[in-house]
C-alpha cells in the first residue's frame, strides 16, 4: 500500500522508538543512547543501541538497523502496510485509504499467497488425515492418547506416501511453481517437482495471529529426519517463533511451561497445561527469548530429562536470564518428557511437580556437581571453586550473597568459607569474562574482513556518518563538500537528503530511512550511516586529524571521478585547477 509521506511521518513521530522497542527488548541507558541484546540475532553482550534523539535503532554485531516502522516489520515479519497499521492504531492515527505502489502491491501480494497457500496446505493434510488413506498417522495420533478435539484444535494432518501429492492438489488450485518453491512445501527441479512432506503425521505452525506460517512433519515408521520443519521462507523463520504461542499467550498463568516437541505441547494443552509452548527443532534462541518476554516474567523449563534435555536447558538459562526473565527447571524423572509424565502420572502429579521445580542456578550447580567424586578432597575442592566461579556471574552484590546462602544450605558448604573463596577469587580472576566478548570479537573480526570497503567508499561513509552525528561540521565543509561530492550512488542519494535536510534546519535520519523502504540492501546500509562507532567518534587529536584527511579523500576521489568523466575542454581545465588548489586546502575543527 503507498501512504503519503505526511502520514506515514506522523505515524512514525506518534510512536517513541524507546517506548515501542522497550516492549520487546530489556534496554539500560548508557549515555544519551540505550543499549539491550539484539532480537535479531544470538549475542550475549548487548550490541543492540536504540537513540532518543535519532528515533532509531541499530546494532554493531549484525547491522539490523531502522526506525519504529521497520522494527516492527523486522520483528514481526509484517510488510510495510501492516507494520504502519499496528503502529498506527497503538498511537491513535487513522490511516487513509492508500493506493498500491508496484513494489508493494508485489510483496504485499506475495505474502498474501503465501499464506493463502501454507492454509490451503493445511486444510489438504487435514483432510487426508481423516480419511482412509491417512488411517496410519490418524491411528499414531490416537495411539499418543490424543483426543479428536485436540487433533482437530491444533489442525494436525498427513501428508501422502504420494511424493507429488500436495505438489499437483496446489496446481489444480492456479499456484504456479514459483510460488510453491517459495512456500517452501515443494521442490522444483527440471527432472520433476516433489513434496517437501510426504507419509509423515504434520503440526501446522502458526505465528502469535494464528496465520499458518510453516509446518512440521513426523516420518511414519523408519526415515530420518524423525521430524522436519519447513525451510525458512518470507513467512517462516524458525528463530523467531514458538509452536503453540498462539495459544499459550492467551492462557491466564503467569509463567510460560517450554517443551521440546510437538507432541509435548500439544498433551500438555491436552491436559489443561495451555501455557505450554516449544522451540521449533533448533537451540533456543535470544529472539525467542525476547517473544516470550512479552507474555510472562517466568519460565519453567521442562525439556527431556535426557542428557540432550539437560544441555539444552543449559542452554537456555542464560538466554532467558538476559531478557530479564526468571527460570525454574522441572524434574520429571523416572519419566523422560512432559507427555509421558502426563500419561503415567496424570496432570495433578505434573501440576505438583511445577510447584517443586528448581531455581535454574540452583540446577546448574547440580549439574556441575555430577561431574565430581565428592569423597574425593581434590574433586570436592575442585567442585567448591567452581561453585564459586558460577557465583561471580552475579554482578549485584546482594542477590549474589542471596545465592551464596542458598548454595550453601543446599550443599552443607560453611557459608563463610565458601564466601571467602569467592573474594579470594573475585579479587584473582577480577571481572569475570564469559565468552561472549570473545566471540563478539571474533564475528567482528569476520564482518570487517567481509565487508571491507575500499578507500573510496569508506571514507564518503565515514565523512556522512560525522556530519549525521554532528552537524556543527556542516560548517567545517562549507564551500568545499557538497552531495555531488559523494559519487557513489547511494551516499550521493543520502548526501542530498542529509544536506537538505540541515539546510532546511531538520536533519531527520528516521525520516530519511523511509525513502529507502524497498531495497534491503540499501536500507541496512543507510542506516549504518546513522551510528557513528565508537572509534569513529572525534573526541581527540588523531581523530581530528582523520576528519581533515578523509575531506581531502572525498574532494580528491570526486574531482578525480570528475575529470575521467569530463565532457569538455573548458570543463576539465576547471577540475585541473581545483585538483591544484587542493594542497592549499585546510580544514580545522579547532
Amino acid at each position: 500500500m503507498r501512504y503519503s509521506e505526511d502520514v506515514i511521518e506522523e505515524v512514525r513521530n506518534r510512536n517513541d522508538i524507546v517506548d515501542l522497542v522497550s516492549g520487546y527488548v530489556k534496554l539500560q541507558k548508557k549515555g544519551s543512547n540505550y543499549f539491550g541484546l539484539c532480537p535479531f540475532h544470538n549475542e550475549k553482550s548487548p550490541s543492540f543501541s536504540v537513540s532518543p534523539s535519532k528515533q532509531m535503532y541499530y546494532c554493531f554485531g549484525c547491522g539490523a538497523g531502522g526506525n519504529v516502522i521497520t522494527f516492527v516489520m523486522e520483528y514481526e515479519n509484517y510488510s510495510f502496510s501492516e507494520a504502519l497499521k499496528v503502529l498506527a492504531d497503538r498511537s491513535g492515527v487513522t490511516l487513509p485509504a492508500a493506493e498500491y505502489s508496484k513494489e508493494a502491491r508485489e510483496q504485499e501480494d506475495l505474502k498474501s499467497s503465501l499464506l493463502e497457500v501454507n492454509k490451503l496446505a493445511a486444510s489438504y493434510f487435514y483432510y487426508q488425515l481423516k480419511n482412509p488413506q491417512g488411517e496410519a498417522g490418524y491411528r499414531y495420533l490416537r495411539e499418543r492418547q490424543l483426543s479428536d478435539e485436540t487433533i482437530t484444535h491444533f489442525g494436525l494432518g498427513y501428508s501422502n506416501k504420494t511424493s507429488d501429492d500436495l505438489y499437483r492438489y496446489l496446481r489444480g488450485k492456479g499456484y504456479d511453481d514459483e510460488l510453491l518453491k517459495q512456500s517452501g512445501l515443494v521442490t522444483v527441479e527440471e527432472r520433476g517437482s516433489r513434496d517437501k512432506f510426504w507419509n509423515r503425521v504434520m503440526f501446522p505452525i502458526m505465528d502469535v495471529n494464528n496465520r499458518v506460517i510453516g509446518f512440521g512433519g513426523r516420518v511414519m515408521g523408519a526415515g530420518e529426519p524423525k521430524y522436519l520443519n519447513s525451510p525458512e521462507t518470507k513467512l517462516f523463520d524458525k528463530s523467531r517463533h514458538l509452536y503453540g504461542l498462539n495459544y499459550a499467550r492467551l492462557s491466564r498463568e503467569k509463567y510460560i511451561l517450554i517443551c521440546e516437541g510437538y507432541i509435548d505441547v500439544i498433551s500438555l494443552h491436552q491436559a489443561g497445561f495451555t501455557n505450554a509452548v516449544a522451540s521449533l527443532g533448533t537451540a533456543f534462541t535470544s529472539q525467542q527469548g525476547q517473544l516470550l518476554k512479552r507474555y510472562a516474567d517466568k519460565v519453567v523449563l521442562t525439556y527431556d530429562s535426557d542428557g540432550a534435555g539437560v544441555k539444552a536447558a543449559l542452554r537456555a538459562i542464560p538466554i532467558l536470564k538476559e531478557v530479564g526473565m526468571s527460570i525454574q527447571v522441572l524434574n520429571m524423572e523416572p519419566y523422560k518428557d512432559p507427555d509421558e509424565f502426563i500419561k503415567n502420572m496424570g496432570a495433578e502429579a505434573f501440576r505438583e511437580r511445577i510447584k517443586e521445580a528448581r531455581n535454574s542456578f540452583l540446577f546448574e550447580i547440580d549439574v556441575l556437581k555430577k561431574d565430581y567424586k565428592m569423597d574425593d578432597p581434590e574433586q570436592k575442592t575442585a567442585f567448591y571453586n567452581q561453585v564459586a566461579r558460577k557465583l561471580l556471574e552475579f554482578p549485584e552484590a546482594l542477590e549474589r550473597d542471596n545465592y551464596l546462602e542458598a548454595v550453601s544450605r543446599e550443599y552443607f558448604i560453611s557459608y563463610e568459607d565458601l564466601r571467602n573463596l569467592v573474594n579470594r577469587l573475585g579479587a584473582s580472576l577480577g571481572p569475570v569474562k564469559t565468552g561472549a566478548s570473545r566471540e563478539q570479537g571474533e564475528y567482528g573480526k569476520g564482518q570487517r574482513k567481509k565487508e571491507k570497503e575500499d578507500g573510496v567508499k569508506q571514507s564518503q561513509r565515514l565523512l556522512l556518518t560525522w556530519l549525521i552525528e554532528n552537524p556543527g561540521l556542516f560548517d567545517k565543509i562549507k564551500g568545499v563538500i557538497t552531495p555531488d561530492d559523494f559519487i557513489e550512488e547511494l551516499y550521493h542519494k543520502a548526501a542530498e537528503m542529509v544536506f537538505e535536510g540541515h539546510a532546511a534546519g531538520n536533519l531527520n535520519p528516521a525520516e530519511i530511512l523511509n525513502h529507502f523502504i524497498n531495497d534491503e540492501d540499501q536500507y541496512r546500509a543507510v542506516a549504518g550511516l546513522f551510528h557513528a562507532s565508537l572509534n569513529e567518534s572525534l573526541n581527540n587529536e588523531e581523530q581530528k586529524k582523520a576528519f581533515s584527511e578523509t575531506i581531502m579523500k572525498v574532494k580528491k576521489n570526486s574531482l578525480d571521478y570528475a575529470s575521467r568523466h569530463a565532457t569538455g575542454i573548458e570543463e576539465l581545465q576547471k577540475i585541473i585547477k581545483e585538483q591544484a588548489g587542493l594542497k592549499d586546502l585546510h580544514i580545522s575543527l579547532d
